[in-house]
């Protein structure tokens, strides 16, 4: 997970929790705690980070868990679980391949555009034209977008469109 940290409208720091955590921490204490806000930059949602002192680790139980495999439950038809077992490798071996397969595809257009409104919602849903800005976001017209949104703070601005045309 990637996540992007802002300070009032400038970007703060930006990578996975565990790198942003420090930049976090060493900032004097806020007189608003509004204006330090962290976003996940997959979904677009703002995320509360625990800034505590990080706790020593605990031991790492022996066998598959050191190798990152976590057994959950998994519910499916009977049909699902008749396909499965035909498959090579069995059922969690098929299943594995299937998300690979699926988070490469990556996100639809519609999901990048609704992670940029749940971001441009909270950080500039005050500002001018945001309705305008949002609805040729929708439309996916990014010049109109940019034109809206062109008297933004810059990383608001910037951080919506990489959030709404990642490959852009």
């Amino acid at each position: 997970m990637t996540i992007t940290v802002f300070l009032k409208n400038e970007v703060l720091a930006r990578g996975r929790p565990d790198e942003v955590a420090p930049a976090m921490r060493a900032l004097e204490p806020l007189a608003r705690s509004s204006d330090l806000l962290a976003f996940d930059d997959e979904s677009g949602r703002q995320l509360d980070l625990d800034l505590r002192a990080e706790a020593a680790p605990a031991p790492r139980p022996r066998g598959r868990p050191a190798l990152g495999v976590e057994a959950k439950e998994v519910t499916l038809l009977p049909r699902h679980w008749q396909w499965l077992a035909t498959q090579s490798g069995g059922a969690s071996a098929t299943l594995r391949r299937l998300v690979e397969t699926a988070m490469r595809e990556g996100r639809s257009q519609r999901e990048c555009f609704d992670a940029a409104y749940r971001f441009l919602s909270v950080m500039a849903g005050d500002l001018p034209l945001f309705e305008e800005a949002v609805r040729e976001l929708y439309k996916g017209n990014r010049l109109g977008y940019e034109h809206f949104a062109h008297d933004w703070p810059p990383a608001i601005r910037d951080h919506g469109r990489a959030l709404a045309w990642p490959d852009a």
